[in-house]
């Protein structure tokens, strides 16, 4: 478990499988998990300079760390952790593309396109993009916009974003579950299942 913040921006590249990504802790570990653009990864090995995952063909299929020369890093949530961002679970849904951004203010507004779990995407919202933690800030029929303040544009990889490029997404998990219940309740009332809630005791 995650929760958006990201904590390093490192290079690497992505050949045969194996992710290789510029060492950036010297107390990381094998086997632990790390969140890489938004996607959860174990390390497999470790070097004086770098640092090795494994990528299955789905992640690859469904991601863009095929394509990205910098990476947004973010270890694993520890109990007792602040949560400033939302929680984020590393299963990326999948991709959107960057369509365009504008400055208003001391932000810069980064407008993409709409995914298709269209439910989950409402003004105030969260969502994760390349594993940043965001609020949504508007949305319209096919598109939607979020808020990029400076130092999340400093810290992270969306200051390299071009025109077009592709951009791992995560869903906000309580809108997935609330969905879930929703689609899978019968509309007399009762939630198939959980019949005896509304039951006389």
């Amino acid at each position: 478990m995650f929760t958006g913040i990201i904590q390093n921006v490192q290079p690497g590249n992505l050949n045969a499988g194996v992710l290789k990504i510029k060492r950036c802790w010297d107390d990381l570990g094998l086997g632990e998990s790390v969140a890489v653009n938004g996607v959860c990864l174990t390390v497999r090995s470790i070097d004086r300079e770098y640092v090795y995952f494994d990528v299955g063909p789905e992640t690859i299929e469904r991601s863009n760390l095929s394509r990205c020369k910098f990476f947004n890093l973010e270890r694993a949530l520890k109990v007792g952790d602040r949560i400033s961002g939302h929680f984020v679970t590393g299963h990326v849904d999948g991709m959107v593309k960057f369509l365009s951004k504008f400055v208003s203010g001391n932000s810069v507004f980064f407008k993409f396109s709409m995914p298709k779990e269209r439910y989950a995407i409402v003004e105030k919202g969260s969502i994760a993009l390349n594993g940043i933690s965001l609020t949504i800030a508007k949305v319209d029929l096919d598109s939607f916009i979020v808020q990029v303040i400076p130092h999340t544009l400093e810290q992270t990889n969306l200051r390299y974003l071009n025109i077009g490029d592709p951009v791992n997404y995560e869903i906000d998990i309580f809108a997935r579950y609330l969905h879930g219940v929703l689609r899978n309740s019968s509309w007399n009332g009762k939630v198939e299942g959980t019949k005896w809630l509304t039951e006389d005791w």
